[in-house]
């Protein structure tokens, strides 16, 4: 007698997403930060996934490696690293947050999870050496590292030409956090590298 046995289903990937306020949601009504949207996304494309949104309002590079520990779980099989812009509006050296990255990055490296890196861009006030310092570290750990880059966070929304409109129609009242519909923007942008992080992650199981 012949025994047919089916294929086990593909097993859900935990993601957690180890950010800011960015990433927390902050000012967005529940279900309509950048973790829920960017969790019903990839479940549009059939994503089999839960996201674990690890963002900390106010976080700095040195926050999130602080906490890295306790959040790469067992359940853990992949992370999204979206940290630096509050290292931005303290004008803390790059070189520290670059070393602050780099332990997360090692931490995520030594529990077999893979990782998505999203950059940050700093503005031009800081100097032409500040910027080149702190937007470069994101493609050098990248390298470093062996992970995939995402560009800019909220490049989606930085790129679009009328500054205006974008501040109007996409941003919060702070002029530093998007709303529900900027959220939307960037995760229309960031979504397909998440994506192929999801993928990655299940496959190497």
């Amino acid at each position: 007698m012949a025994i047919c046995l089916a294929a086990p289903a593909a097993a859900e990937v935990t993601v957690a997403a180890l950010g800011d306020s960015l990433t927390q949601g902050y000012g967005q009504p529940a279900g309509e930060g950048f973790v829920p949207q960017l969790e019903a996304w990839l479940e549009e494309r059939g994503a089999d996934v839960a996201l674990v949104n690890a963002g900390v309002s106010g976080d700095t590079t040195a926050g999130g490696l602080s906490r890295v520990d306790w959040t790469l779980t067992e359940e853990v099989d992949a992370m999204v690293v979206a940290l630096g812009g509050n290292d931005l509006l303290r004008g803390i050296d790059p070189s520290e947050s670059r070393r602050n990255l780099d332990g997360i990055l090692s931490a995520a490296d030594a529990a077999g999870v893979e990782v998505l890196l999203v950059g940050m861009e700093a503005p031009g006030n800081y100097g032409p050496e500040y910027k080149a310092a702190f937007d470069g570290m994101y493609g050098a750990l990248a390298d470093k590292w062996e992970v995939p880059l995402a560009g800019n966070f909220l490049g989606a929304l930085t790129e679009l030409p009328d500054r205006q409109g974008v501040m109007r129609d996409y941003m919060q009242g702070d002029g530093i956090h998007p709303n529900a519909d900027g959220v939307a923007l960037v995760v229309e942008a960031l979504g397909p590298d998440v994506l192929d992080l999801v993928e990655r992650a299940g496959e190497g199981r």
